[in-house]
């Protein structure tokens, strides 16, 4: 993640996805959600955490699910958006 991207605070952050910055904390330290260099509460974090810190939540929650398996799930999910991505532009061209 370059510093220019990383635009969010971990307070922003936790308003922007309603969470508790405990469950973000643990997360982050599990190295789970991506953070830019620095130690909490001096974390900054893109667009794509947030995203990523909104999908892992509902995965969570929604299917009682560990915080490795959400992680892991998130993963594969992020990776199917950049297949379409991929094959948009290819059909593009």
């Amino acid at each position: 993640m370059s510093e220019d991207d990383a635009c969010l605070t971990l307070e922003e952050l936790c308003v922007s996805c309603a969470l508790e910055r405990e469950w973000l904390v643990v997360r982050v330290r599990e190295g789970l959600i991506p953070a830019a260099a620095g130690a909490d509460p001096e974390w900054r974090f893109s667009t794509a955490a947030l995203a990523r810190a909104r999908r892992m939540r509902e995965i969570e929650r929604a299917y009682d699910a560990a915080p490795e398996l959400a992680a892991l799930v998130a993963d594969m999910l992020e990776e199917m958006d950049e297949l379409r991505a991929r094959l948009r532009r290819a059909g593009a061209d």
